[in-house]
């Protein structure tokens, strides 16, 4: 992922948000590229996901898709149950807006090339919308998909790189979960955003252009601090940064508890 003095680094949504959560983890996943083997379940999960993103896609510029769905009936529930919540995505009869599925573009900052590939992106003169399709179980908060990099980046970069007022641009999450659930969640764009936005991703980006300058010099990337070490305990580079203790210790404790629950139980007479 280095760069030379007239190469780009490109940083995507997920790169910044591991970036902001723990710098030396960053490190050991983009740069080292140290990477552990999902579990049968996330993989089985992360597959129906591509599936699925493959499907709307398919849908979007017009190829047959009845044969893939019929075949699969998670599929089938989830299309039947957005094909009913909300049949003015699914539908594409008005010449006035344009609709673009997988909708790629960059954005330059610094050293970097910041980019973004909108699920669904649906637009007329007025206004935009950006869609992403999520087929999580349980769909987090709106408060943590604000700050998410991947809709503060997504928001930022259509700011930046159209005519649209930030006023004028939204991001739409839905979320498909098991047996045709749907849930959407909207998140609308505004200046203030923007400009927030704007001094958090210079500061990172500035960050990492200073640890990205001393890594080269053979100095590490920062580990969180130790208030923040709760971080390590589903991080699996924990043993490589030596961090796994603290995992042992939240263990132990876990133990202990069990045991002190397990003398307190009075005995039963036979």
């Amino acid at each position: 992922m280095l760069s030379s003095p007239t190469q780009l680094i490109r940083i995507s949504q997920g790169q910044l948000n591991i970036l902001e959560r723990c710098p030396r983890q960053f490190q050991h996943t983009y740069l080292e590229q140290f990477f552990s083997p999902a579990d049968p379940d996330t993989e089985a999960r992360q597959t129906l996901g591509s599936r699925f993103h493959l499907l709307m896609q398919q849908r979007e510029i017009g190829l047959p898709i009845d044969k893939f769905v019929k075949a699969d009936s998670q599929l089938e529930a989830w299309m039947n149950a957005f094909a009913k919540d909300a049949p003015e995505i699914l539908t594409n009869t008005n010449s006035r807006f344009f609709r673009d599925s997988e909708h790629y573009r960059t954005l330059q900052a610094q050293n970097y090339v910041l980019t973004a590939i909108y699920d669904l992106l649906i637009a007329d003169e007025q206004q935009a919308q950006i869609i992403d399709w999520k087929t999580y179980r349980k769909p987090p908060n709106k408060r943590s998909l604000e700050s998410n990099w991947q809709t503060r980046l997504y928001l930022y970069i259509l700011a930046e790189t159209s005519d649209y007022l930030p006023e004028n641009i939204s991001m739409t999450y839905w979320f498909f979960q098991g047996e045709g659930k749907l849930r959407s969640i909207r998140i609308d764009y505004n200046t203030v955003r923007h400009q927030q936005t704007t001094k958090k991703l210079t500061r990172l980006l500035s960050r990492l252009s200073k640890w990205l300058e001393k890594y080269q010099q053979g100095e590490a990337f920062p580990q969180v601090s130790e208030g923040q070490r709760k971080i390590c305990e589903k991080c699996q580079y924990a043993h490589r940064c030596e961090r796994d203790s603290v995992i042992e210790t939240e263990e132990l404790k876990a133990v202990d508890t069990t045991l002190a629950n397990l003398a307190t139980i009075q005995e039963v007479s036979l």
